[in-house]
């Protein structure tokens, strides 16, 4: 099983450079970094509806959705930003610089997060090596861009 979560994780980070070429093509026809964002994102929420629909996932009861804390309905406006941003600095930094920043910036939002067991993630405290890989991962994007 965790190889295929693997297997998935790894598709899914070859999706990120794939979908943010497409995206800024498409902002050429768009006209617009937001405007294409927004296609993207209503194709997407048709293949999630048509999923939904042929897998005849149950729908959710109503009340437990109006309790959510706030900060859990941010994650389609962070997905926003996220293509957005891709759309505006893909075709400025390239596929590999952009995804190494990005990837950083993950690695560092993810150290914090797991150290402190922020929004739903299990505690796993910042090691030495942990920090070393982040830092690791920094030298490899300066080197990507100087390169």
């Amino acid at each position: 099983m965790d190889l295929l979560f693997l297997l998935l994780a790894l598709a899914a980070g070859v999706c990120a450079p794939t979908q943010a070429g497409i995206n800024s093509q498409l902002r050429h026809v768009a006209g617009d970094p937001v405007l294409a964002a927004l296609i993207s994102f209503a194709v997407g929420t048709i293949s999630l509806f048509a999923y939904v629909v042929l897998l005849r996932v149950p729908w959710p009861e109503l009340k437990p959705m109006t309790q959510l804390p706030w900060w859990m309905w941010t994650g389609g406006c962070l997905g926003a930003f996220l293509v957005v941003v891709s759309i505006v600095v893909a075709p400025r930094m390239g596929a590999a610089t952009m995804l190494g920043v990005m990837v950083a910036g993950q690695m560092i939002a993810s150290l914090i997060f797991d150290n402190y067991g922020l929004i739903g993630f299990p505690e796993h405290p910042t090691t030495v090596w942990r920090f070393v890989g982040v830092v690791l991962l920094v030298v490899g994007v300066i080197m990507i861009k100087k390169f």
